[in-house]
């Protein structure tokens, strides 16, 4: 059974849920509306397919993206037990109704003129935008991501592969379709940046850096970062597979400007230590946010 998360009907967490879910569905449907489907770029999903057949037969995206996500979404609860819940349900209906409410008062002429480039972009992102929002209501608006799932439970594949797998051949069939192959390379910009602000919207902009260091002056290395950084480390203790010898190495998070003096610090004092800096999306525990907040605010 999946897991999922309740609120308390009327409560100030559920109104921040359904605000966010209403605003999220707005912007989705106004990426579509009036950057995506009027170039007929096919960023994959259930919405892609919708707008293939929009333009093939005048269908509404809207109401053909809601008869593909209710029998998917029973199917999916039949399948995976009850993992979507209401605020899933209300997402892909206000996303559909508002795709199509758009379409009915503004019409198809796309808000960027003769320059699919720039749709694409401005498309991705604000649909990417309005997804992020969703996923921090804890809801989805439907589409490939059930499908990516039932599959997974029957071939036991990574949902990541699986979902990018569905996306590119929904988006091969539009281009097949269309008979035109500059749309894969747009629809392609259109899912990096959805993936890219989604990201940002559920971790934010995060300046934390990882800075992994082993050396045998690790001591001296630690002192420089309690004393002058002010910053808590901790000592990992290893062994060195090449030749066996004990190795400590020092694990501590960092911002920008913290890390280049580390950097300039263990250059002076151990030109030969090792260092391995990664990025740090999102950090929580003491010193930082904790996950009680992290989840109390979403």
């Amino acid at each position: 059974m999946g897991f999922i998360v309740r609120y308390r009907f009327l409560s100030a967490r559920w109104f921040k849920a359904y605000l966010l879910i209403l605003a999220g569905a707005l912007l989705i449907a106004s990426g579509y509306v009036f950057f995506i489907t009027p170039y007929r770029i096919v960023p994959g999903g259930i919405y892609g397919i919708s707008i293939v057949l929009h333009h093939s037969f005048g269908t509404p995206v809207g109401l053909m993206a809601l008869a593909f996500n209710i029998p998917l979404t029973l199917l999916g609860i039949r399948v995976l037990g009850p993992r979507f819940g209401a605020k899933t349900i209300t997402g892909f209906i206000l996303t559909s109704g508002f795709i199509d409410g758009l379409t009915y008062f503004f019409g198809e002429e796309p808000l960027v003129h003769n320059d699919p480039l720039l749709a694409s972009i401005y498309g991705g992102a604000i649909i990417g935008l309005g997804v992020g929002f969703l996923f921090k209501a804890k809801a989805t608006c439907g589409g490939t991501d059930v499908m990516a799932m039932m599959l997974g439970k029957w071939t036991r594949w990574p949902l990541g592969q699986l979902m990018m797998m569905v996306d590119s051949v929904i988006v091969v069939f539009g281009s097949l379709v269309f008979g035109d192959w500059t749309t894969p390379m747009y629809s392609l910009i259109a899912i990096f940046l959805m993936g890219k602000v989604i990201d940002l919207v559920l971790q934010g902009i995060s300046y934390e850096k990882v800075a992994l260091v082993i050396s045998d002056k690790y001591e001296d290395i630690g002192r420089k970062i309690i004393n002058d950084l002010t910053r808590g480390a901790t000592v990992i203790q290893g062994n060195g597979m090449y030749n066996g010898s004990d190795r400590n190495m020092i694990f501590v998070v960092l911002n920008r400007r913290e890390l280049a003096m580390l950097e300039a610090f263990v250059h002076h004092i151990d030109p030969h230590a090792f260092m391995v800096i990664m990025n740090a999306d999102e950090i929580l525990g003491q010193g930082f946010r904790s996950l009680h907040e992290k989840l109390t605010d979403d």
